[in-house]
């Protein structure tokens, strides 16, 4: 039971801690930040979770690419389509010069 004690008094002085205002300078860590919560109660339950940041930074990277798939899936079907037009157009003056070579 002491020990148990003993554990929970040593977790909530780490949850207690203060935390510095600033920025990690390296991308390749992403979400790997320090803040200052604004919504922080000295209850013992809040956390502050560092991978949540990463989290909404990866959401936000997928969506804008996500947003330039779309983009170039609406480029290409426009293209098929305007691809698909010049084939019938083709077809029609290769009919014409056979009905002209006919002719002649």
């Amino acid at each position: 039971m002491e020990e148990e004690l003993r554990d929970k008094k040593a977790q909530k002085d780490y949850y207690n801690m203060e935390t510095v205002d600033e920025e990690d300078t390296y991308d390749y860590l992403l979400g790997k930040r320090y803040f200052i919560c604004k919504d922080f109660e000295n209850d013992g339950l809040h956390f502050r979770q560092p991978w949540v940041t990463a989290i909404h930074e990866e959401v936000e990277r997928l969506k804008e690419r996500y947003h330039e798939q779309a983009k170039l899936l609406r480029k290409c079907q426009a293209l098929k389509d305007q691809v698909r037009m010049l084939q019938d157009e083709v077809r029609m003056l290769l009919m014409r010069v056979c009905e002209l070579e006919r002719v002649l």
